[in-house]
Order: structure tokens, then C-alpha cells, then sequence
């Protein structure tokens, strides 16, 4: 089986996820790469049994989704409650005690597909996005080594019940999430930070005569 396992470099659980498919299968493609950068060419060319795309860059173009022998699958750091981007800002936002990640089937629209496992655990009341994003990572590498494993042992997909339950979250939502209003209490602006706030990513912010000024804790 010719398999593609696209993903983002150093991202957790990339290595022992591709050490596990070496487990059933010698002919593995890996396609790393961060945001910004260009789909990869090859991926346009070859034929895969399997895609699958693990925390990846890239959204797959429906030509070449259609060329996969049998499986596209995507895992995806978020329950079915919360598909597309920014799952982690608005769970923490939500106040939900039980998060987790999702296997399914990869379609043009972006986590609408087939699910076929989900990983859940318990959030803390007091989650932030750089904790729940370290359990959300550990929770879907061991959903991976169970899909690979049902897969080796079986030659097919895992049956679930589960479905999305909304539509996909968009950047446009996510802005609006972590715009800060002149008229909300301390509160309230202290959980759009606490929902919102990653190191190294687009901070909660306010804007005021056509600027915006970014949260910044360390001013």
C-alpha cells in the first residue's frame, strides 16, 4: 500500500505517527511543510492508496482527493463539536468540560466528512490555549495509532456513529471571537484572552480610528 502522511515539521506526535505507519506499509511519501508554503508537487503527480493528513498546511484539492485509491483521512485537534479553525479558542470560550480530536474522511469542504473515531477527555475550567492544545495533541496521536491499527490489522476503516454537529468555523468567526469591545467588563475581556491567546499567533485585540493594537503580556 503507497501511502502520503502530509504534516507540519515538529509538530507533536509527527514522528512517532510516521514510525507507525512503517508498521504496514514500506512505501511512505512524507510532505511536511508550514503555512504559507506552496502544496507540494509531487502530490500532484503520484497516486496514493492512502492520504492522510496530520495537523498539515494544506487544504487537498478535490483532483487529487479523487486519484486516491482508497482512503483520504484527516485528523483533525478538535471534537465534532468544533470543526475548522480555531477549535481550541472557542471550546475555551464555550467553557466545555470534554474536548478531544477527530478522524474522518478528508472532502473539498475542510472537516464535513465521514467521521470514523474520535479521542475525548476532560477540559480544565481554567484552559488555556497552549494546555489544551498539548492534551488535544496527545489525545489524537493515540486516535492515530488506533486508526493505523485497526487499518494493519483489518485492511479497513473503523466504523463510528459520530457526527459533525455544526457548521465548519471560519477565519472571519475566529477575528470576531478575539475582538475586544470598549464596553465589556474585565471579565469578559480577561476570558476573550484566555480563549484567544497563543504565543507566536495573531493576538486578541481591539481597534480604535482604523488601528489595531494587539494584546501583548509582557508589556
Amino acid at each position: 500500500m503507497r501511502v502520503a502522511f502530509l504534516c507540519k515539521p515538529d509538530k507533536y506526535g509527527t514522528k512517532e505517527a510516521i514510525s507507525k505507519l512503517r508498521q504496514i506499509t514500506t512505501t511512505l511519501d512524507v510532505y511536511t511543510g508550514d503555512l504559507n508554503e506552496t502544496f507540494p508537487e509531487e502530490l500532484k503527480e503520484n497516486c496514493y492508496d492512502m492520504i492522510i493528513s496530520y495537523l498539515s498546511p494544506w487544504i487537498i484539492p478535490k483532483n487529487i482527493l479523487e486519484k486516491t485509491r482508497k482512503w483520504n483521512i484527516n485528523f483533525h485537534p478538535g471534537p465534532p463539536d468544533y470543526p475548522g479553525i480555531g477549535c481550541f479558542n472557542f471550546a475555551i470560550y464555550d467553557n466545555v468540560k470534554c474536548y478531544g480530536a477527530t478522524c474522518h474522511i478528508m472532502e473539498p469542504t475542510v472537516d464535513s466528512g465521514q467521521i470514523i473515531g474520535v479521542k475525548r477527555f476532560r477540559m480544565s475550567a481554567r484552559e488555556t490555549v497552549q494546555s489544551l492544545s498539548q492534551k488535544t495533541y496527545k489525545s489524537q496521536l493515540k486516535l492515530f495509532n488506533d486508526i493505523i491499527s485497526h487499518i494493519g490489522k483489518y485492511g479497513c476503516l473503523p466504523q463510528s456513529d459520530e457526527v459533525w454537529t455544526r457548521k465548519p468555523y471560519k477565519r472571519e468567526d475566529l477575528e470576531v471571537l478575539a475582538t475586544i469591545g470598549a464596553s465589556m467588563t474585565t471579565d469578559e475581556i480577561e476570558h476573550i484572552i484566555r480563549s484567544t491567546y497563543f504565543a507566536g499567533k495573531p493576538a486578541p485585540f481591539v481597534e480604535l480610528g482604523g488601528y489595531r493594537f494587539e494584546y501583548n503580556p509582557r508589556r
